[in-house]
């Protein structure tokens, strides 16, 4: 074996230590992440306790004090924000958080959060362990592929949370799946690093998978946003109706920011992220015209990838159309997105397509 043989083998073996590492280091923040909510749950004297002292029910101790006629004082109360929903839907404010508004729950939420970020940082460099042991770009199958896509979405959840974009509720669903997507990644769909097969040898790889990978990081989070909504909807609506929704329903439900705040966030992110896939399959077209002389021969993963971009163009439609805001709207972002899901896991492992390189039998 040559030195530049074993030298890629050793960062073979140190990128496998990485991602294994980083997927302890997501473990404890799943269980900070749980304490956060655990500890966030409000009894149901605390609550009554909280609905008693709100805002609306008491003076702020900063609140301006004008003088009237007659020599006395009166406060004048901050306005109450909430968040404006679209027509004929409910105006209510966003929930306290996974915290609850606990100190506990909120020390335990910057923990998983911190936790999340080395997690991040020892994943990242596991991905760059394996693209420099193969000299090369490392989305050259599904193990890489997954690696990497993982990456990318705690990365952009790290980068709204920067921006202090109101996301920490992100945090437990996020966590929870991308170890799933890791342990799929090492369990099944491991492969040992080797060199591209001729047609992926472009640095078109670097342009297509690189916007791919992101655009499915974007449209995992508008998803579980969306899912969310549909949950805190309902939860709404039947209080709208003078419901009373179970214990656990409320205490879940009730931390998490208010319906339109869902919906408006899953909205912005896929239509943010639109143009961008838009242009993937357009850099698509391209390689498949330098790799196979074709731009365009209806190959699995091509119409998948079109299905999807209808998908997502109907729901942003919905979306701007009367009659398909809210729940039917949400309804369609889920399909969509199941449309990318197959896309990346069905074609690749169990269609017969010239796009098939999980690296798995």
């Amino acid at each position: 074996m040559t030195l530049a043989a074993a030298t890629n083998a050793n960062l073979a073996e140190i990128s496998n230590y990485l991602i294994y590492s980083s997927m302890a280091v997501y473990t404890l923040a799943f269980f900070a992440h749980i304490a956060e909510w655990t500890l966030g749950s409000r009894s149901k004297v605390a609550r009554t306790a909280a609905a008693l002292t709100a805002p609306d029910r008491q003076t702020p101790a900063d609140a301006p004090k004008i003088q009237v006629q007659g020599g006395g004082t009166a406060v004048l109360e901050k306005p109450k924000v909430v968040t404006r929903s679209a027509s004929g839907t409910r105006d209510v404010p966003d929930g306290p958080g996974a915290h609850g508004g606990t100190e506990s729950g909120d020390l335990y939420g910057r923990i998983a959060v911190s936790l999340t970020a080395l997690a991040f940082l020892i994943e990242a460099a596991g991905v760059t362990s394996r693209a420099l042991s193969v000299q090369r770009a490392p989305w050259g199958n599904m193990y890489e592929f997954s690696t990497t896509f993982s990456t990318v979405v705690v990365g952009v959840y790290l980068a709204l949370l920067f921006a202090k974009k109101n996301v920490r509720w992100a945090g437990l669903p996020l966590v929870t799946t991308v170890l799933l997507d890791l342990g799929v990644a090492v369990t099944w769909l491991y492969t040992e690093s080797d060199q591209l097969v001729p047609a992926l040898d472009s640095y078109w790889l670097w342009i297509h998978v690189s916007t791919a990978i992101f655009c499915g990081a974007v449209f995992y989070l508008g998803a579980v946003g969306t899912v969310l909504y549909l949950f805190r909807d309902s939860y709404e609506a039947k209080l709208a109706r003078g419901g009373k929704p179970g214990r656990f329903a409320t205490s879940v439900l009730e931390r998490l920011p208010a319906a339109a705040s869902l919906d408006k966030f899953s909205y912005r992110v896929n239509a943010a992220v639109f143009p961008l896939w838009t242009f993937t399959i357009i850099a698509g077209a391209i390689w498949a015209g330098d790799a196979w002389g074709r731009y365009w021969g209806w190959d699995a993963k091509e119409v998948w990838s079109f299905i999807t971009w209808v998908a997502y163009a109907a729901y942003l439609h919905a979306r701007a159309t009367a009659g398909w805001k809210g729940r039917k709207a949400a309804y369609l972002a889920l399909i969509a997105f199941a449309c990318w899901l197959f896309n990346y896991y069905g074609v690749n492992m169990f269609v017969n397509s010239l796009h098939s390189y999980a690296g798995v039998e």
